[in-house]
């Protein structure tokens, strides 16, 4: 079997390539202690035929799930202090109330490992063959397309740099029959027996049947993941042109061009739109209510659908992605003008500058001033004769709906004396022969 651990030796270092800082996820259990092992006769070898060492790192995430989690840190913490690794942990909190325990778990870790990677370094995990079939079930299951069937690449983009899984092509049998001949030790998570987790499921009760009837089941179910992959790549190779040409410079996708499409076409677009906004892919029937509900209503409508933490809004014929914001109707910040104020929601802060401002008279004495969101009503604007709805108003501005609220409002007493950065109103004029005062707002966060 010595030959079958040299190959497992010359593949990883064939998928590592050239890189030279590697950060590995270490939880302790069979997967990940051959991978660590593997790293580390690598390492042996690149001293002997590099100049430049390799720097190896193992992270542990102590999940905080299981009584024995402490000695399993400590065990991590002894085999890389036996195998001269440098070695973190970091414990994480679960936050379960979206997909449950397994998907809670598997975030925290992957939060972990982007914020203790450093620059250059990149990250390996121990997902092999077996996993890759489970994860390719699971998707088929949910009912997810090629994208979600193509389950997990070898390699992928992460947090500004590399995931590397190389052991996905390998067994767990294979992974087994390893760590004993090299007399590796290695924690059990019993939490594994329970089949209550759909993962564990699968892994106890249906794919050792699968397995025993098709030998080969799992390489063949990596295989159809590959190709899902495949064609999930030849489509966004085919539709960046089309979706270059839809994406305005702010970000938002124009719709016009999408109603001449077909739906399949439309989809795909509108998924890859969302996907390179960072958006966790939409179920097909949120892509259509989307489509009919968001797009294509009527003209007059400010339409809104909730993805996740994201609203998706229509503004001039676009789809637009927002965060969702907080209501700061009703909101009344009293403000004293020799101060700076912090606006709330991330939307900066106001102060009296010299420069560079919005020019409007000085309050006089029994004056109080305040900022306040969402205006409505006739407004008297300075340069217009007469009188415009705030509704109207904010159209001519070309403000978008879901500004106009953000917008902050300044008021002395109740008089509305500008709307900042867009408009001064007759009450707020500044007359020739006065000072004024020269109102900036300074934006620290800018949301589209």
């Amino acid at each position: 079997m010595a030959n079958m651990h040299d190959l497992l030796l010359m593949t990883l270092a064939d998928q590592i390539g050239q890189h030279k800082k590697i950060l590995v996820g270490f939880s302790g259990g069979l997967d990940s202690s051959v991978l660590l092992h593997l790293l580390v006769r690598l390492r042996t070898q690149s001293h002997q035929w590099s100049s430049e060492p390799m720097a190896l790192r193992a992270i542990h995430i102590h999940h905080g799930l299981n009584l024995k989690a402490d000695l399993w840190v400590e065990h991590c913490r002894q085999v890389c202090a036996d195998w001269q690794v440098d070695f973190r942990t970091e414990k994480v909190q679960l936050d379960t109330r979206l997909n449950g325990i397994e998907a809670a778990a598997r975030n925290a870790r992957y939060h972990a490992f982007q914020r203790e990677l450093q620059q250059d370094e990149i990250l390996i995990t121990a997902q092999h063959l077996d996993d890759q079939a489970e994860t390719f079930l699971l998707a088929l299951k949910r009912g997810s397309g090629p994208a979600g069937l193509s389950s997990m690449p070898a390699r992928m983009p992460f947090a500004g740099t590399t995931l590397i899984r190389p052991l996905l092509n390998v067994s767990r049998a294979e992974l087994e029959e390893y760590a004993q001949t090299q007399k590796l030790q290695w924690v059990e998570d019993d939490s594994n027996q329970d089949d209550r987790y759909d993962r564990n499921f699968l892994r106890l009760n249906i794919m050792p049947l699968l397995n025993q009837r098709w030998p080969h089941f799992s390489q063949a179910v990596s295989r159809s993941a590959s190709l899902c992959g495949e064609q999930e790549q030849l489509l966004d190779e085919l539709l960046q042109e089309s979706l270059d040409s839809l994406i305005t410079a702010e970000g938002a996708i124009s719709i016009p061009p999408l109603e001449g499409s077909s739906e399949a076409k439309r989809n795909a677009l509108l998924r890859r739109w969302l996907s390179q906004c960072g958006v966790k892919m939409p179920a097909r029937e949120q892509l259509q209510r989307i489509w009919s509900e968001v797009a294509l209503a009527r003209q007059d409508a400010e339409p809104r659908f909730r993805l996740g933490s994201y609203d998706i809004r229509r503004y001039r014929q676009q789809l637009w992605l927002l965060p969702q914001y907080q209501n700061l109707a009703g909101t009344i910040l009293a403000w004293d003008l020799q101060q700076a104020l912090t606006l709330p929601d991330g939307l900066g802060m106001l102060l009296c500058a010299k420069e560079n401002g919005m020019t409007v008279r000085k309050p006089t004495g029994n004056e109080q001033v305040t900022i306040r969101f969402g205006v409505q009503g006739n407004i008297s604007i300075v340069g217009r004769q007469h009188s415009r709805h705030s509704k109207k108003l904010w159209q001519e501005f070309g403000v978008a709906p879901w500004l106009r609220e953000r917008t902050p409002l300044l008021y002395y007493n109740e008089k509305l004396i500008a709307a900042l950065g867009v408009f001064i109103t007759k009450e707020g004029q500044n007359l020739p022969d006065d000072e004024g005062i020269s109102v900036q707002w300074k934006k620290i966060t800018h949301h589209i």
